[in-house]
């Protein structure tokens, strides 16, 4: 079925992929760490003590409070300074979906860590948008007046007004992606903070019931976002979205009832698409439930899930110009839907190319097309060129990655990046006054949007490299999270894959301890904190550690209020409490004498988290 509606100019979706140039051969672990990178320059809230994007700084710190609900934190979405939760949240799954399908290759390459720190980044917020069962903020800030002003967003002054769905404003399509990337990343965490891990999984369900009971279009209640990032596509693809992660993180029928009841009537098993974006999920959905078909799980629903792989087949077809309605591509071979943020498509694409190529290998099979029968390979092989399109092999000899090889987009749309780091100069910088000192510069962004991937060319691979060309020059967040997943299948040059179809196990990151050590990773001249390996085991096949930290008062005071930052924490923390993005002593500790230590542990399957002295008072 191919719904007329969906194939206008004003749908912002993910295209497919097509036959490019031969590879000059790009340094895929290079761009994959720089593709991470970029999540920390979108971060909002209080940023970590191990920010790697130095240039930024804390934002958004009143988040919600109009509201009487905390909402710092998230990822802006783009180059404005507004928080939108759809595109957040289909950045979450994505990233999520890249780790559970190459979370070997990341380990192998030490992002894992990294990977696993951007998508808690997200989830965290998430927890806090979603207050109770039937409520969900999906915005902070609203694009109009954002777009008023040029500000980095540590000087932001713009409205920071919380928008919500509910039961009687409700958001299917919106809590929909919100549930599917909680499940996601429920499956990500599950082995290393199962805590953490099963609290994911409760806000996915509740999200989920809440989508599926009260419907509604999210923009119909959150009008801001009409113009931005309206749900043309409506609410049945994320409710089926929603449904396959779920049934993936917890193999209840419930939702492979859902999958297979819904799948005719929702449009599942009928849309044949060519686009994959934050907003038209269907090829998402396709594509994992013929994984569920594939794995011999499709019980008695094998002939509707059938029907979800012949049009997950058919996107792939399209993709490789093999079908019967192929995806228009520039003369230098890179799929194109639109002008605007062209890109966004072909990263999406090009990872449901990936993973596809893997399941055909892991089971055996070919893909059927109307010209003619493919090879899993080949597959792959389309999604590389168009990877190297983006970094470099084009006609225009331009990386469309910020910071990648020498010829890149140095007028960035994109607020943070344009106006000096606060850091460098704290004078602030006015609404109105940023657009005349910072966006009409001609010169070189000051600060490098490392990783960014930008909105690219046009149909003719033309690229004009200004910060007014927003439609070209701006990235976005959904550009790099699928990217991160096909980066890694890269760069492993095609090895390490092992069989796609067995059930996800994500590895440790990259793991460097083998014997008991002791570090002290945070020291000032008044407190230290000493790390010791004290224990290991092994549990299934994973080898867990147990690490004691010691605190100690140097100082000839009584240390109070003292506030740790630490990241890298996969697994289970006992003797500190969490309060807002710090820890701090536990109830039963005021305060530490002078001379006197204290103790606190965790325990998982990683190397050392990282520890370091936020704050503290002595008295």
């Amino acid at each position: 079925m191919v719904n007329p509606a969906m194939s206008g100019p004003p749908l912002f979706l993910f295209l497919c992929l097509a036959p490019l140039l031969a590879s000059a051969g790009h340094n895929y672990r290079q761009a994959l760490t720089k593709s991470i990178l970029f999540f920390e320059a979108q971060r909002s809230g209080y940023l970590p003590k191990n920010q790697r994007i130095t240039w930024r700084a804390d934002s958004g710190l009143n988040d919600g409070k109009a509201s009487g609900v905390d909402l710092v934190g998230g990822y802006y979405d783009a180059g404005d300074n507004v928080k939108f939760g759809l595109p957040m949240a289909f950045t979450v799954t994505m990233m999520s979906w890249s780790i559970l399908e190459y979370g070997k290759q990341l380990a192998a390459n030490g992002e894992l860590g990294h990977a696993m720190e951007a998508v808690k980044w997200g989830t965290d917020y998430f927890i806090k948008a979603h207050p109770s069962p039937n409520v969900l903020y999906g915005e902070v800030g609203d694009g109009n007046t954002d777009h008023y002003c040029w500000q980095r967003p540590e000087d932001m002054t713009t409205d920071r007004r919380a928008y919500r769905v509910d039961s009687s404003n409700p958001g299917s399509d919106l809590a929909g992606e919100t549930a599917a990337a909680m499940a996601a990343a429920s499956l990500v965490f599950r082995r290393y903070n199962a805590n953490y891990s099963a609290q994911l999984l409760t806000h996915a369900r509740q999200l989920f019931e809440f989508a599926d009971k009260y419907r509604g279009k999210y923009d119909s209640s959150i009008t801001v976002a009409q113009k931005y990032y309206q749900s043309v596509s409506g609410y049945n693809d994320e409710l089926l979205w929603a449904a396959v992660w779920l049934y993936r993180a917890t193999n209840n029928q419930y939702y492979l009832n859902y999958l297979g009841n819904n799948g005719d009537s929702m449009g599942g098993t009928g849309w044949a698409m060519t686009e994959f974006s934050w907003d038209v999920k269907y090829a998402g959905v396709q594509t994992l439930v013929s994984k569920v078909l594939m794995r011999g799980r499709a019980g008695k629903y094998v002939a509707t899930f059938q029907k979800y792989q012949q049009k997950a087949e058919f996107f792939m077809c399209s993709c490789l110009g093999k079908g019967t309605r192929n995806v228009q591509r520039t003369p230098g071979g890179l799929l194109f839907r639109q002008r605007w943020n062209n890109l966004q498509f072909v990263t999406s694409a090009s990872f449901l190319l990936s993973v596809y190529s893997d399941y055909l290998t892991s089971s055996g099979r070919s893909l059927s097309c109307a010209s003619g029968n493919v090879s899993p390979a080949a597959l792959v092989s389309f999604a590389k060129s168009q990877i190297d399109y983006i970094l470099g092999d084009n006609p225009r000899a331009t990386s469309y990655m910020v910071g990648y090889g020498s010829n890149y987009p140095r007028q960035v749309h994109h607020r943070g990046s344009s106006i000096v780091s606060i850091k460098v100069d704290s004078t602030f910088v006015s609404c109105r006054g940023g657009y005349a000192t910072w966006f009409s510069r001609k010169s070189s962004d000051p600060n490098l949007l490392t990783g960014a991937i930008v909105g690219g060319p046009d149909a003719y691979d033309n690229f004009a490299d200004h910060r007014d060309n927003y439609e070209q020059t701006e990235p976005a967040t959904y550009n790099n999270a699928p990217l991160m997943g096909v980066l890694a299948r890269l760069s492993s040059g095609g090895g390490g894959v092992v069989n796609q179809l067995l059930q996800e196990v994500v590895p440790a990151p990259k793991q460097t301890v083998t014997r008991p050590i002791s570090a002290s990773v945070a020291s000032t001249s008044q407190i230290s904190v000493r790390q010791t390996l004290t224990a290991s085991w092994n549990s299934d096949g994973t080898t867990y550690f147990r690490y004691s930290a010691i605190l100690t008062n140097k100082s000839t005071q009584t240390v109070k209020d003292l506030k740790l930052s630490i990241s890298k924490l996969y697994g289970q923390l006992w003797g500190l409490e969490k309060s807002e993005d710090s820890y701090t002593f536990p109830s039963w500790v005021q305060s530490l004498p002078a001379g006197k230590s204290m103790e606190f542990v965790y325990i998982q399957a990683s190397p050392q988290a990282d520890i370091s002295i936020s704050s503290f008072k002595l008295v």
